[in-house]
């Protein structure tokens, strides 16, 4: 499966060059790169694409589209089930342990239960899942992804920081930066690894 970006005004004005073709073939794609290089962008535009939705600016063709019951997309930032309590009003439990546990142990629970409760071959999305996640806990995620490709045929599109994850051979990385004509970094923002900060 390919997808083909013909237009799009984030990565535009991010100076990639049109068309950008994004290989979707593999089970287990990361998408990475700096911050702000358009992981995220990507990984939504992705969503749009899978679901055939018409976006203003954004001019897309997806070839050799794989049938999915379902597409979900996560995203660890603003989909925080600690932040959406009222998403527990008929499970007084799981809102109980969402109020007590760490982002962490709410995260894994999310990879433990939610995930494997979707529908065999779900396009799962996910946009930084290891966010909140010590070292050990990625290393574990990566297993459970690679459980839901194997046991439950699911494809996976995550947009990571994670060198864990990018380093595990499972996955296919798609780095933006490799594919970017970029802006030129500031010179006031220093040596990479020092601070500037007065």
């Amino acid at each position: 499966m390919f997808l083909k970006i013909l237009s799009h005004p984030v990565f535009v004005n991010l100076n990639f060059h049109m068309p950008i073709v994004v290989d979707l073939s593999h089970p287990l794609i990361l998408l990475t790169g700096e911050n702000g290089c358009g992981k995220s962008t990507l990984l939504h535009s992705i969503h749009y694409a899978l679901r055939g939705d018409q976006v203003d600016g954004y001019v897309y063709r997806l070839e050799n589209k794989v049938a999915a019951p379902k597409v979900f997309l996560f995203d660890a930032e603003q989909h925080n089930p600690r932040m959406h309590l009222e998403l527990f009003e008929n499970n007084p439990q799981m809102r109980e342990f969402v109020q007590m546990a760490s982002h962490g142990q709410v995260m894994l629970s999310m990879f433990r239960e939610t995930f494997p409760s979707l529908p065999d071959g779900t396009v799962l999305l996910l946009d930084e899942p290891e966010m909140a996640l010590s070292l050990s806990n990625q290393r574990r995620i990566v297993k459970m992804l690679m459980e839901l490709v194997e046991k439950k045929k699911f494809r996976i599109i995550c947009a990571t920081h994670s060198q864990v994850m990018i380093d595990a051979p499972e996955t296919y990385v798609i780095n933006l930066d490799n594919h970017i004509n970029r802006n030129v970094i500031p010179d006031d923002l220093g040596v990479e690894g020092s601070s500037t900060i007065q």
